[in-house]
């Protein structure tokens, strides 16, 4: 007989806060059987010995990014019927796995994601939407869907329902889905992978659920925000555009995107004069993305 989840943690200098989630996760699966690997991505910071002294078991590996991460975890866990992934930098609340799983069971249901807080217990825009033309502009604070990426309304997060993609903080997926879409894309290194695997699920027929009964907190900043990470965070919005779109397609996408960066460098954001720059010469791209070769990343 199968486990019933199996629960990959994908660490990257994590010792400050890895803790506080393994300790959450016991009260979170209420009894549920659980094989809990955590995949070390060439952590300098005595993450895997922390976690092996906490008795957990750990995986360690060269970094390769966040999908790459899972994907090594679930080769680590054959028999779970589930997998739960878990940035550090979250905890669960008591009882957060069996609505996860009950979701799971909904007929056309690939992928699940709770409700998220943050630390200070207001409701986190965890929700999204496909992108778009109107989405590339930044305008997020409008709520307008056609403008905003994000479910930014209250009455939105208040009950079940099927969403585009969820946030990759917490996310449930079933054995079929993660088999029938041959793993998370590593190209992404970091950001927009999970938008991909919550979208290719959705090509195939499987939907993506929220579930609030189930909630998690969200303290952030597990994978550090500097401008090397938004360079990543912004570049591979505009390839996974394109590799679901097409080249020409994407060349509008592209322009909005800069023209949106551009916007918030005015403003002093510098991390996007950071983006502006790899958007316009591809060679200032990180090294990781593997996409220095065009204009319109791929």
């Amino acid at each position: 007989m199968g486990t019933a989840v199996g629960v990959v943690v994908v660490a990257y200098n994590s010792a400050g806060m890895i803790a506080r989630l393994l300790d959450s996760v016991p009260a979170a699966l209420a009894g549920t059987s659980a094989d809990i690997v955590i995949v070390d991505n060439g952590s300098v910071d005595g993450t895997a010995e922390l976690v092996e002294r906490l008795g957990y078991r750990v995986v360690r590996a060269p970094n390769l990014g966040f999908a790459a991460g899972i994907n090594r975890g679930v080769r680590e866990l054959p028999d779970a019927a589930a997998i739960l992934v878990l940035n550090p930098d979250v905890q669960l609340r008591p009882g957060a796995v069996p609505p996860l799983l009950a979701a799971l069971e909904l007929p056309g249901t690939g992928v699940v994601a709770p409700r998220v807080l943050e630390e200070d217990g207001s409701l986190s825009r965890s929700l999204r939407r496909r992108p778009s033309l109107g989405r590339a502009t930044g305008l997020n604070r409008t709520g307008l869907p056609f403008l905003s990426e994000y479910l930014v309304r209250e009455e939105e997060y208040a009950g079940p329902r099927v969403v585009d993609w969820a946030l990759g903080a917490v996310l449930l997926f079933s054995r079929e889905c993660f088999d029938r879409l041959g793993g998370w894309d590593e190209s992404f290194f970091l950001y927009s992978e999970e938008t991909d695997f919550c979208l290719r699920a959705a090509d195939v027929g499987l939907a993506t659920r929220y579930e609030p009964a189930s909630v998690a907190v969200h303290t952030g900043g597990g994978s550090g925000r500097n401008d090397r990470t938004h360079v990543m965070q912004i570049v591979n919005r505009v390839r996974l555009y394109r590799r679901r779109t097409g080249r020409w397609a994407a060349v509008p996408y592209w322009a909005l995107t800069v023209l949106s960066e551009l916007s918030w460098a005015a403003r002093g954001h510098r991390q996007s004069r950071a983006s502006v720059v790899a958007l316009l010469r591809p060679s200032r791209r990180p090294a990781e993305l593997g996409c220095a070769d065009r204009l319109i990343p791929a």
